[in-house]
């Protein structure tokens, strides 16, 4: 499993460094909530993961069964929805969409949309799941 490690300094407003096992980068908010934009927002970094694991899904499973395969590309997007068990709030949904470029028989596209939902990030947001917190003082 991938082990992160986030810092943040005061003096940096609310910019965060980030580091992923042999990779850093950088994570921030937008100017009008106090940051300086110095890197995608958290929200961008979970539709960012999201994204890269139903491509990396998709492309090893058209791999596998031999599909004719060339190119994808995930866009994704953050909405609010009504809630449907409490219509009087909102929930967030994620539009996830798909474009295969390749020489693909429908069956093989509708295999690959299912092959999709099965992605890691995608398991993992929709799926129960437990987030244990501890805190230190150092």
């Amino acid at each position: 499993m991938a082990d992160v490690i986030v810092k943040a300094s005061t003096d940096k407003n609310y910019t965060q460094e980030i580091n992923a096992g042999p990779f850093n980068l950088l994570s921030d908010v937008s100017q009008d909530l106090g940051g300086e934009e110095k890197g995608p927002n958290p929200h961008q970094l979970m539709l960012s993961s999201l994204g890269a694991c139903t491509s990396i899904t998709v492309q090893m499973y058209a791999k596998r069964k031999g599909y004719k395969l060339d190119k994808v590309t995930i866009a994704l997007k953050e909405e609010k929805t009504e809630d449907p068990e409490n219509p009087s709030r909102s929930m967030p949904r994620i539009v996830r969409e798909i474009e295969l470029v390749g020489d693909l028989s429908a069956e093989e596209i509708e295999d690959l949309k299912r092959i999709a939902d099965k992605c890691p990030i995608h398991k993992l947001m929709v799926g129960p799941k437990e987030i244990a917190t501890t805190v230190s003082k150092a």
